[in-house]
């Protein structure tokens, strides 16, 4: 693709169209200005500000200790990366559980402190509302229903949700509340690819898939764990593109060696 033409931003609009013609859509997470801005030459969609990065970035074991602050921190930089891409924000666990005033008002911050395109938030019927308020105020949600990491305490495990049949018609309901509450999209995580193609088909409003088959309108992975920059964690959905891990060690240990060795920097390398 030619980055040279005039670039045109991606719109919930055309992510819509995206799904009415069968074009799926690519996404994936980014924290910071360099990572967001070789995933926007590359081309991608969408790009998530994931509170993965409690994860990935912090090394925390769950995503529940990241603020506000730190989402809005890691938004501005991807927010100043992405030219094309749709720049869409997790709302961190306790931002918006309280009530739909407190929800409005941190989806209000993420968007006037980042320039963000778009808040995301996970949750059925019970957060609907908070939804509808933020829709109000103008602001893209995205929904997100399946695996909601925030709630890892109720689960108390990550593994596939929905394969019984309740939780399966549960989520059903979910994502019809979620669409008419005004979600532009909504991201399954981990449920059965069957019931991921049932509720993409029922819904007007694109779905993005992790862990939930082929069927969806798109796809989004956790850029380090796609890059191979996380080390272990290889769950059967990932799919890795590159080994950084052990490309990035390779590079610090041959530069220890140059250092030590007294190579670097040679006469090329000074002034």
């Amino acid at each position: 693709m030619s980055v040279n033409k005039e670039v045109k931003r991606i719109t919930t609009h055309i992510l819509q169209e995206m799904k009415a013609s069968g074009e799926k859509i690519a996404m994936l997470t980014a924290y910071d200005y360099s990572m967001a801005t070789i995933l926007d030459d590359a081309g991608l969609d969408v790009l998530l500000v994931g509170d993965s990065a409690s994860n990935v970035m912090a090394g925390h074991e769950t995503t529940l200790p990241i603020t506000l602050d730190q989402m809005i921190y890691h938004a501005q930089g991807v927010v100043r990366g992405a030219k094309r891409a749709f720049v869409v924000v997790d709302l961190p666990f306790g931002s918006y559980q309280g009530n739909s005033k407190e929800a409005l008002n941190s989806a209000i911050r993420i968007m006037k402190e980042s320039g963000a395109h778009g808040v995301k938030l996970e949750g059925g019927t019970e957060v609907a509302e908070s939804i509808s308020r933020i829709i109000t105020a103008g602001i893209p949600v995205m929904g997100h229903l399946g695996l909601t990491p925030q709630s890892i305490y109720k689960f108390g495990t990550y593994t596939v949700r929905a394969k019984d049949e309740d939780e399966a018609e549960k989520l059903k309901t979910d994502a019809i509340a979620l669409q008419e509450a005004g979600c532009f999209a909504i991201v399954l995580e981990k449920i059965p690819a069957k019931l991921a193609k049932v509720v993409s088909e029922s819904l007007q409003i694109p779905t993005i898939g992790i862990g939930a088959g082929p069927d969806c309108d798109g796809q989004v992975l956790v850029v380090n764990d796609m890059i191979g920059l996380t080390k272990g964690f290889k769950p059967r959905f990932l799919r890795q593109y590159v080994n950084l891990y052990d490309g990035i060690l390779g590079a610090a240990q041959s530069y220890i060696k140059d250092v030590k060795a007294k190579d670097f920097p040679n006469e090329k390398e000074q002034y």
